[in-house]
């Protein structure tokens, strides 16, 4: 498994603040493939839309002051590292996983989970989150809650 990690001691935050005001203006663009060139225009990079939202995200993070790990999503977490990331305890984390809201598996007497399961179990319950608010904001319209 491969971890990079990200510091974020002054001078970084200012190095990526500089490189995100650099790459901002090429968010505009809806182009498939963004081209980047060096300094002097020898070197050119053909890179993917998608990578360059990524690599824009982990700039944003870093000119934040924000330390941040990039993991593969097919890694298995412990449930300490899963229960982190859903900032839930870690008791409360296993009761879901034994109601198999969340896949795991046991290797001896430790469970451990699929980094890509916790990130599909946050968005889907980002999503319940924001359609019972939604709800709950038309039911206070409707009921004149000045809302």
């Amino acid at each position: 498994m491969i971890t990079i990690t990200v510091d974020t001691s002054p001078e970084r935050v200012q190095e990526a603040e500089q490189a995100l005001h650099a790459l901002l203006p090429l968010v505009k663009r809806k182009a498939r493939i963004v081209h980047l060139r060096s300094n002097n225009d020898a070197d050119r990079i053909d890179l993917p839309r998608d990578l360059l939202d990524i690599f824009i995200e982990i700039l944003r993070q870093v000119a934040s002051g924000n330390s941040l790990a990039v993991l593969p999503l097919h890694v298995e977490i412990t449930t300490q590292q899963a229960a982190t990331i859903l900032n839930v305890s870690r008791p409360f984390l296993v009761g879901m996983l034994d109601a198999g809201e969340i896949p795991s598996r046991k290797v001896g007497t430790h469970r451990r989970v699929r980094l890509a399961d916790v990130v599909h179990y946050q968005q889907a319950d980002e999503q319940r989150r924001k359609k019972v608010l939604n709800e709950l904001t038309e039911e206070a319209q409707r009921l004149g809650l000045g809302y």
